[in-house]
């Protein structure tokens, strides 16, 4: 053997180093030398440029004359380079299609398919027509390899010409494959019959009773991939009644003990989805169903971190839909010491949908241990979960609130800036109920120093100003700096010190002012400005009229433990295993599909969009229309014209009694 030759095969890794100048000349000479292991290192020094971002098309030529050859390895170099640069390349490319033609009448199945796979893969329209009879001798060969690389070509032929692909019947022949005597070429053909039908937004796959029994056979003898596909396909299915669901599940539920966490996931996917359609009258099945869906979800969190968040993420959704699954699996997920940080928050998460009444106390002891943690996130995170168990189990507020007290002695910074915040969601979770600890939050007034905390904290003695002796006093403090604090602080302040001059107006009546002329005169924001004025006008026309609105009863927060929408979290249930289930959004909300049969002209966009700006003058649309509010029209002003202008008001001797 050529000592060249086998220093190629043994370390590719030396393609990749830096060349000297007028490597490309060299190379050229390489590519027309006649040694057969030269030529092959010198495709391989090309592809290698061209992986780190150099250009090398100007060696297309010498590139494709290598094409000639019988030797496989440098033909699929020649191939990868040819798909590389058939776009900027395509009347060259051209070139190249009489060796494909040949080449998918070879006797070697495997040049075959390389052939019919590499001219899928070229996006360039031209090549299409010389594309279609290969790939229609290619989905009939008489070897599975060849016929289950075809069948993933028509999908690719689709998104470049639709109109094509049903004029020549390829979808049919497709439909045909699914009987394949061969799993893998039917797992390809579900695939491509799928990609067609996410591209196209029509039904093309058409399951019927024959078309199901021959996916669930396949299902036992595929690969672990073809697996999901052909999952994947049955989850869209919609059984006929309860009885063939309870089949299909039957069929499908030895796949939750599959190795491949995909394969699992996918069978989940389907099992939740066909549980909806037994129905109510299926307690029995759905209980069973239940138990065993359990131990794979709970077997995954034993998989490496990357894949312990992908199934955390999907079992929060699970969990929402049916806690029942995992209601006694809940020691499952408490935090192990050398967890990622993105897998503890995903934890936590869970542990708080699945807290109850029976556990509280336990997860009481494993949360006040994370309180404890080095990692402020986490430890912000767990002192926020103390409080939304109490939110959630009215039983178990008051044990949730003994935690947090103790917590806050600990006198640490973030931890009691934390705990003030969700003690303020649980006074307004429980109000009038829990006030004896205010004393406690008021002795820890000078460790607070981030926005949220100061606000929740202002919050509270504003709502209960007449159960603190010196309500007053404490609001001073925070006055001192109002020019320098946060919007939301000065916004909670305005607030409270009205709520104290409503409660106390004889010692607050000077405190009171001093706030409305900084949030009036003194600030920038908007926001506070306005707030400033509504609450002035109100205390100098109708002090009882602002008591109503300032002091009126408050409704009392829900429990946000199972906050996505109904509807959202079935989609997102049809999604499982997908990006969707990660992201917590449909694919619609972060997947950009172009139809089928469109180019992706960047440059033309480009053009369009300049055109749009140069027309924009003269268009329907006003870059100035708010809302349906024409700024620059004057006769619509009128319609929003106020009619008493929002002038400070200073008095009613002042303001004509305004």
């Amino acid at each position: 053997m050529p000592k060249g030759k086998e220093g190629g095969n043994s370390n590719d890794s030396r393609f990749f180093t830096t060349q000297k100048k007028g490597e490309m000349h060299e190379l050229r000479m390489e590519l027309h030398a006649t040694e057969k292991h030269v030529k092959v290192d010198a495709v391989k020094k090309v592809i290698a440029n061209m992986t780190v971002g150099k250009d090398v098309s100007m060696l297309f030529t010498d590139v494709l004359n290598c094409v000639q050859t019988g030797n496989i390895e440098l033909k699929k170099l020649v191939y990868l380079y040819l798909i590389n640069y058939a776009k900027t390349q395509p009347e060259l490319t051209l070139l190249a299609v009489n060796t494909f033609v040949k080449d998918s009448n070879d006797a070697n199945p495997l040049i075959r398919a390389l052939a019919v796979r590499t001219m899928g893969c070229i996006r360039v329209d031209r090549i299409t027509e010389y594309l279609c009879e290969p790939l229609s001798r290619a989905l009939r060969d008489e070897d599975p390899y060849v016929r289950k690389t075809a069948a993933v070509c028509v999908a690719k032929l689709y998104d470049i010409a639709p109109d094509l692909v049903a004029e020549r019947g390829f979808l049919e022949t497709l439909h045909d494959l699914i009987s394949d005597s061969n799993p893998s070429v039917v797992a390809n053909a579900v695939a491509a019959l799928s990609e067609i039908a996410e591209s196209s937004g029509k039904d093309v796959m058409k399951i019927s009773a024959a078309v199901l029994q021959k996916l669930l056979a396949a299902l036992n003898e595929c690969t672990e991939w073809g697996q999901v596909f052909i999952l994947d396909s049955l989850a869209k299915y919609t059984p006929a009644d309860g009885r063939e669901a309870e089949g299909i599940i039957e069929r499908v539920t030895p796949r939750l003990q599959h190795a491949n966490s995909a394969v699992v996931m996918s069978a989940v996917k389907v099992i939740l989805s066909y549980m909806e359609l037994m129905g109510s009258s299926n307690s029995d099945a759905i209980r069973a169903l239940t138990r065993k869906l359990a131990p794979p979800l709970v077997t995954l969190l034993n998989s490496e971190p990357e894949i312990q968040y992908v199934a955390l993420r999907n079992i929060n959704l699970i969990v929402q839909k049916r806690p029942h699954i995992l209601e006694n699996e809940i020691k499952v997920f408490f935090c192990k010491y050398n967890d990622p940080i993105y897998v503890k928050m995903e934890k936590l998460e869970i542990i708080i949908k699945l807290v109850s009444e029976k556990n509280i106390d336990q997860v009481l002891l494993e949360l006040k241990e994370y309180s404890t943690e080095v990692d402020v996130d986490f430890v912000r995170k767990s002192v926020s979960a103390i409080g939304r168990c109490a939110v959630k189990l009215e039983r178990a507020a008051e044990r949730c609130i003994g935690v947090l007290l103790e917590l806050i002695q600990t006198k640490v910074n973030y931890v009691v800036q934390e705990s003030v915040i969700v003690i303020k969601d649980i006074f307004r979770r429980y109000p009038n109920r829990y006030e004896s600890i205010i004393a406690t939050l008021c002795d820890n007034l000078d460790t607070l120093d981030e926005p949220l905390a100061k606000a929740s904290m202002i919050w509270i003695i504003g709502e209960y100003a007449e159960r603190i002796d010196n309500a007053d006093e404490l609001l001073d403090t925070f006055l001192e700096t109002f020019e320098e604090e946060d919007p939301a602080v000065q916004l909670q302040l305005l607030t409270a010190t009205v709520k104290c001059f409503l409660k106390n107006p004889e010692d607050t009546q000077d405190m009171v002012q001093r706030v409305l002329d900084l949030a009036t005169e003194e600030s920038d924001n908007p926001d506070l400005r306005d707030r400033g004025f509504i609450y002035w006008r109100l205390l100098s026309t109708d002090p009882e009229a602002a008591k109503m609105v300032v002091l009126g009863d408050k409704p009392v927060i829900e429990d946000d433990t199972f906050r996505l929408d109904p509807s959202l979290l079935n989609i997102l249930i049809g999604q499982i295993a997908t990006l969707s289930s990660v992201y917590h959004k449909p694919p619609e909300a972060f997947v950009v599909r172009r139809a089928a049969g469109i180019a992706n002209d960047e440059d033309d966009e480009e053009d369009e969009d300049d055109e749009e700006y140069e027309d924009g003058a003269g268009g329907d649309g006003d870059l100035l229309d708010i809302g349906g509010m024409n700024i620059s029209d004057g006769g619509a002003s009128s319609m929003y014209e106020t009619k008493a202008p929002m002038n400070k008001v200073c008095g009613p001797e002042k303001s004509n009694g305004i």
